[in-house]
């Protein structure tokens, strides 16, 4: 009997290891594409050439300000420039990023980023590009929808990218419509800055709202903005001469620590747009940056500033 068992045991030993052994060959399987998946690449064509990025990048470290880009596309961020980590915007997004430099280099190192942003002034980009694949980007050479666009194409999410884009073009068309049906198609828009103990006027492409009042509603800027304004982008100018260059309406980008002793001048106070209340003061910090979360946010001020709604 014993000797009968003996092969019968052993038979049962073999065919349970077989079995083992094609289930862990299974697993392996189904396990395999997700590594090949992290692994993989795309090529992307930058403004310097091609590039090799990860097809879907998960530590993201920003130097140049497209960060609410990279939030809205919901890709993982790890590291972020001054600017962003003090803007309020994304305060609720960054709390746990990490505020870097393209100086910082060890920092950077330290935070394993497998793709790097910056900007095409930033420093050091030779080193940056040794710790991970690294994009630049030159600010104002594209317009504030396709550099959208093209950071969607970055992190391989253009679909997402253009369908925010195409949404966000006719909102703001639409609300354009409305505005210039209410104050008129003449009607003029200025907007100003007031940082530190500078004022500045800006044209059509600078943040602050430009890109939306100017280029998708089509708002008119006064001839004074446009001659020293729109080709640089802004323009510095003494409080002094402000009237020359204040439209019908004023949209004033105010940070609270700026000098803004001129509002109480009677220089100030005697220009229409102030006399009539349509100065639409919006806050500063953070107005500086072109992405959707930031303009989504201008936009809804806009409406209610110049509609009501």
């Amino acid at each position: 009997m014993k000797k009968l068992l003996l092969p019968f045991m052993l038979l049962l030993v073999l065919l349970i290891s077989a079995c083992s052994s094609q289930s862990a060959g299974k697993e392996e399987e189904k396990e395999a594409p997700k590594d090949e998946k992290k692994s993989e690449t795309i090529t992307y064509q930058s403004e310097t050439g091609p590039i090799e990025v990860p097809a879907d990048p998960q530590r993201v470290i920003l130097l140049s300000g497209y960060t609410g880009n990279v939030i809205s596309l919901g890709v993982n961020i790890v590291g972020v420039d001054t600017w962003s980590k003090n803007n309020p915007t994304f305060a609720e997004e960054l709390k746990d990023v990490e505020e870097v430099s393209d100086e910082s280099l060890e920092k950077i190192i330290e935070l394993e980023p497998d793709l790097i942003i910056a900007g095409s002034t930033s420093k050091n980009i030779d080193k940056l590009s040794e710790i991970a694949p690294t994009v630049t980007y030159t600010w104002g050479k594209v317009d504030y929808l396709t550099q959208h666009i093209e950071l969607g194409k970055l992190l391989n999410k253009e679909n997402e990218a253009k369908k925010w884009a195409d949404d966000f073009k006719t909102q703001a068309e639409a609300a354009g419509e409305e505005i210039r049906a209410k104050i008129g198609e003449d009607a003029t828009v200025t907007v100003i800055e007031g940082y530190d103990k500078q004022l500045y006027v800006f044209g059509d492409n600078w943040a602050r709202g430009t890109e939306i009042l100017y280029q998708s509603m089509k708002l008119k800027m006064p001839e004074k903005v446009k001659e020293m304004a729109l080709k640089e982008g802004y323009y510095t100018l003494s409080a002094e001469v402000l009237p020359e260059f204040a439209g019908d309406y004023i949209v004033f980008s105010k940070y609270a620590d700026a000098d803004t002793s001129f509002q109480d001048t009677e220089t100030y106070k005697n220009i229409p747009a102030v006399k009539n209340n349509r100065v639409f003061e919006m806050e500063g910090n953070g107005a500086s940056f072109t992405d959707p979360v930031t303009l989504e946010k201008q936009l809804a001020f806009f409406k209610k500033s110049f509609l009501g709604n």
